[in-house]
């Protein structure tokens, strides 16, 4: 692992879930035939623990929904702060008329051992996914469910099974989109008050 994934963590998958829970957007990317992708996402959540399973609302009209779907593989990543513009690229470019889109927006991408979609340099957290194929939910609803199969974590942002944003730079935070490219972050961590019960 070079210095630029210095930080980078595996996380176990009884914790995976706990990367997208707060709902992050989120990078979809994928890989087939030669040909990757990358694209925004707003609508992804997680969907079961045991085995992990997430799912993710992708347009017809997206590219990287292709290749997911002839590859049956994607990882999904949470981007953070300092990424917000490549974010905002990667979801209003398009692949389909933009062969260099990736380039254009500025996204890095680097391989894991047994991963056969790309992965994006430099986000807090990455959740490697196989599809699980339901053609109806897919073509009704772009609904696509995935089964994670191996998830990584920023130690900076990412340890011990939660997120610690509240002790990284705020350019660490992950991003919540909103609309016409209004984003927010993750706000200020609080506990609960102790219960004397």
């Amino acid at each position: 692992m070079n210095d630029c994934h210095s930080h980078l963590a595996p996380v176990s998958l009884d914790k995976a879930y706990r990367l997208i829970n707060h709902g992050p957007t989120v990078l979809v990317s994928a890989r087939h035939d030669g040909v990757e992708n990358v694209m925004a996402a707003a609508w992804a959540c997680g969907l079961d623990f045991a085995p992990p399973k997430v799912t993710v609302v992708i347009d017809k009209i997206a590219r990287t929904r292709e290749l997911l779907e002839r590859s049956g593989t994607f990882v999904l990543q949470v981007p953070t702060v300092a990424q917000r513009e490549m974010t905002w690229q990667l979801g209003t470019r398009s692949l389909h008329n933009e062969p260099e889109k990736l380039q254009h927006a500025g996204a890095t991408l680097f391989q894991m051992d047994g991963v056969n979609a790309p992965l994006v340099a430099g986000c807090a957290a990455w959740l490697a996914c196989e599809l699980i194929p339901e053609p109806h939910n897919q073509q009704q609803y772009d609904l696509f469910i995935g089964q994670v199969t191996a998830a990584w974590a920023d130690t900076r942002v990412f340890r011990d099974g939660r997120w610690h944003f509240e002790n990284a730079p705020p350019e660490m935070r992950s991003l919540h989109h909103f609309a016409g490219g209004h984003f927010y972050a993750i706000g200020e961590a609080f506990a609960r008050p102790d219960s004397d019960i």
